[in-house]
C-alpha cells in the first residue's frame, strides 16, 4: 500500500461510514468507524492512525470543533473534511484548521482514496525532507526551504555528494539559490570548520580578477606596492564558491584549470607556484557548453568543472513549495520590521494569486513580493492590494504550463483571474461599479456578489 496504514472515519451517517470502510478496506487500509466527533477523539486517544476523515455535520461536536481540538493534540495527523453543505468560507475554514483537503458530498468514494494517496506521498515528503534537514528541524539544509519532489530530491543530491571533495557545478536560472545549494555543500562536508569563500567572478574586472582570485607579489603591476594574498590562499583548506564561472577571462581560465589539476595557484608576478587546497564549486546562468561551442570557455576547464552537477529548479516546477517559502519569509520579514502586530498570514486570495503566478525570478522575486507586502499590509494578514501590480494584474500571462498540480485547477485559475479583472475594471472606472460591470459584461447584482465572494473594496482599491 502507501505510507499510511490506519484511517478513522467520523460521520453520523451509517451508509457513508459502511461504503468508506468497505471502499478503504478493500484497498489495504485497517479502517475504524465512528458516529461523531467525542467518540472520534477517544478513538484518537487509544490508538495512533495515520489518517483521519470526518463530516462537518455531527452531533455533539462537528467537523470543525474536531479539526480544531486534532490541530492542538495531533498536530501531524493527517485529516479529510467532508459535507454536503459545501461552500467557500467552509472549505477555507477546514483548510485553516489544518485539513488537508475538503470535498463536498454525494461524491464517489474512489474520491476519498485518491485524495488520501495524495496525502500520503505529502507525508513522504515532509519525512524526507525532516531527515535531510536534520534533528530538531535545523541543520545546513535549513535554508534550503521545500517539499516538493525537485526540492527533496537536490537535498539528496547535496547529502550524497558534500563529503567528497570532487568538484560541484551548479547550474540554474537567476534567483534560484544556487548560493544556498553552495553554501550547504561546505556545511555538510569534513571542510565544515574551514574558510568559505564566495567570488562573484562576473562582478571583477578582467584586470583584476587573476590578482583577485590568485593573488600578487610586489611589485607585480605599477599599483601593486604590497604583496596580496588570493582568495584561493584564503580558502585553503575550505571550499571556494565561484559564481558565473562562465564570465572568466582566457588567462584566468588558464590558472583555474591549473589549481583543479594540480592543486597550484600562482600569484601574480611570483615565480612559483604555491600549494593549496580548497574545494571548487561553481556556478553560472550561462550554459557552458555553449560557451565551449563558442570558444569563449576552454573545453578542458569544461570537463574539470563538470565532475557533478547539480540543478537549481525554477519555482514553476515546484509551485507547491510557494506557500512554505511565501510564509518563511513572512515571519522572517515580521522580525526584520518589527511588525507590531506581526502580520499572521495571507489572506486566502493574495495566497492564490502567490500560487498562480510564474515566479519568472523564482525565489529571489517571491522574496522581494513578500518583503514589499510586509512593508504595505494594512491590518493583520496581507492581502491582494500588497502584492506587486505584476502578480495580480489582468495582464499577467496565465499559469497555464506550471507544473505544480495546485496550479492545475480550474477553480482556483478561474477565481484568480476575475479578480484580476475586476480590480482592473475597478481602477480604470475609479471605483464606478455601474461602469465597471458594463466593462465586465456582467449584472450590477452578479458584480456585488463577486466583490463579497473576493473580499474586493471597489473604493479601497
Amino acid at each position: 500500500m502507501g505510507t499510511f496504514r490506519t484511517v478513522l472515519i467520523a460521520d453520523d451517517e451509517p451508509s457513508m461510514r459502511h461504503v468508506l470502510t468497505l471502499v478503504l478496506s478493500d484497498q489495504g487500509y485497517d479502517v475504524r468507524a465512528v458516529a461523531d466527533g467525542e467518540e472520534a477523539l477517544r478513538e484518537l486517544a487509544a490508538r495512533p492512525f495515520d489518517a483521519l476523515v470526518c463530516d462537518v455535520r455531527m452531533p455533539k461536536l462537528d467537523g470543525l470543533q474536531l479539526l480544531a481540538k486534532v490541530k492542538e493534540q495531533y498536530p501531524e495527523l493527517t485529516t479529510l473534511v467532508m459535507s454536503a453543505y459545501g461552500s467557500k468560507d467552509l472549505a477555507l475554514e477546514a483548510v485553516r484548521l489544518g485539513a488537508f483537503d475538503f470535498v463536498q458530498k454525494p461524491f464517489k468514494p474512489e474520491e476519498v482514496v485518491f485524495i488520501l494517496r495524495k496525502a500520503e506521498e505529502r507525508s513522504r515528503l515532509v519525512r524526507e525532507n525532516r531527515r535531510l534537514r536534520g534533528p530538531e528541524g535545523a541543520g545546513p539544509l535549513d535554508q534550503l526551504i521545500g517539499q516538493s519532489e525537485a526540492m527533496v530530491t537536490l537535498k539528496r543530491q547535496i547529502v550524497r555528494v558534500a563529503p567528497v571533495s570532487s568538484t560541484i557545478l551548479i547550474s540554474g536560472e537567476s534567483g534560484t539559490g544556487k548560493e544556498l545549494i553552495a553554501r550547504a555543500l561546505h556545511d555538510l562536508s569534513p571542510r565544515a570548520g574551514q574558510p568559505y569563500v564566495t567570488v562573484n567572478c562576473g562582478a571583477i574586472p578582467a584586470g583584476l580578477i587573476e590578482s583577485e582570485l590568485f593573488g600578487h607579489a610586489r611589485g607585480a603591476f605599477t599599483d601593486a606596492k604590497t604583496a596580496k594574498r588570493g582568495l584561493f590562499t584564503e580558502a585553503d583548506g575550505g571550499t571556494i564558491f565561484l559564481d558565473e564561472v562562465g564570465e572568466l577571462p582566457a588567462a584566468a581560465q588558464v590558472k583555474l584549470l591549473r589549481v583543479l589539476a594540480d592543486g597550484e595557484v600562482r600569484p601574480v608576478g611570483e615565480p612559483r607556484p604555491e600549494r593549496v587546497d580548497v574545494r571548487v564549486v561553481a556556478a553560472s546562468l550561462r550554459d557552458l557548453a555553449k560557451l565551449v561551442e563558442r570558444q569563449e570557455l576552454r573545453e578542458d576547464l569544461y570537463f574539470r568543472l563538470n565532475v557533478v552537477t547539480l540543478k537549481a529548479p525554477p519555482l514553476r516546477d515546484r509551485g507547491e513549495d510557494v506557500v512554505l517559502l511565501a510564509e518563511a519569509f513572512l515571519r522572517r520579514f515580521n522580525r526584520q520590521f518589527n511588525r507590531e502586530p506581526a502580520l499572521r498570514g495571507f489572506s486566502a486570495e493574495a495566497m492564490g494569486l502567490l500560487r498562480g503566478y510564474r515566479w519568472p525570478g523564482n525565489v529571489r522575486e517571491l522574496e522581494h513580493a513578500v518583503e514589499r507586502a510586509v512593508l504595505l499590509a494594512d491590518g493583520d494578514e496581507v492581502n491582494v492590494d500588497a502584492l506587486p501590480e505584476k502578480v495580480w494584474s489582468p495582464s499577467t500571462p496565465a499559469s497555464a504550463e506550471v507544473g505544480a498540480e495546485e496550479s492545475l485547477s480550474i477553480k482556483r485559475g478561474i477565481a484568480a483571474l476575475e479578480s484580476r479583472l475586476i480590480r482592473a475594471a475597478l481602477k480604470k472606472t475609479k471605483g464606478n461599479r455601474t461602469r465597471a460591470a458594463e466593462l465586465l459584461e456582467i449584472s450590477q447584482r452578479a458584480l456585488q456578489y463577486k466583490l463579497r465572494d473576493y473580499g474586493i473594496d471597489p473604493d479601497a482599491d
